[in-house]
């Protein structure tokens, strides 16, 4: 065990909701084996997403995350309302994934804490 990381305490473990602050906690902590999907549009994606997150439009959604993830792998989902990742998190749970939670209040409550957000440029020619 990395002496560094043994000085702090281990980050909270996935919850079926958790918050931008439980996420953010895993980030800084460094754990690799976990995934954040947006779920939105590719045009809201583009304007402002969770730091790290993938692209995986709901029409895609399923096909994408069984050809591309574990099962047991930890999934974080958002979309615009926590309605939308809730059914979102069911459709995955009930396709085999068996670690997924949402991201409540998705982008709008990582903004909201003042955690980074990325968004994807088009050069124009």
């Amino acid at each position: 065990m990395n002496l560094f990381f043994g000085l702090f305490p281990k980050p909270s473990p996935l919850r079926p909701e958790s918050r931008v602050y439980d996420l953010k906690e895993r980030l800084d902590w460094g754990e690799p084996a976990l995934t954040i999907i947006d779920v939105r549009d590719r045009v809201e994606f583009n304007q402002s997403h969770i730091t790290g997150a993938i692209s995986m439009p709901l029409e895609s959604l399923l096909t994408t995350a069984v050809n591309c993830f574990e099962v047991n792998r930890d999934l974080y989902v958002y979309s615009n309302t926590d309605d939308e990742s809730m059914a979102v998190a069911e459709q995955l749970r009930q396709a085999g994934f068996v670690r997924v939670a949402i991201v409540r209040g998705g982008v709008a409550a990582w903004k909201a804490a003042g955690f980074p957000v990325e968004m994807v440029t088009t050069a124009v020619a």
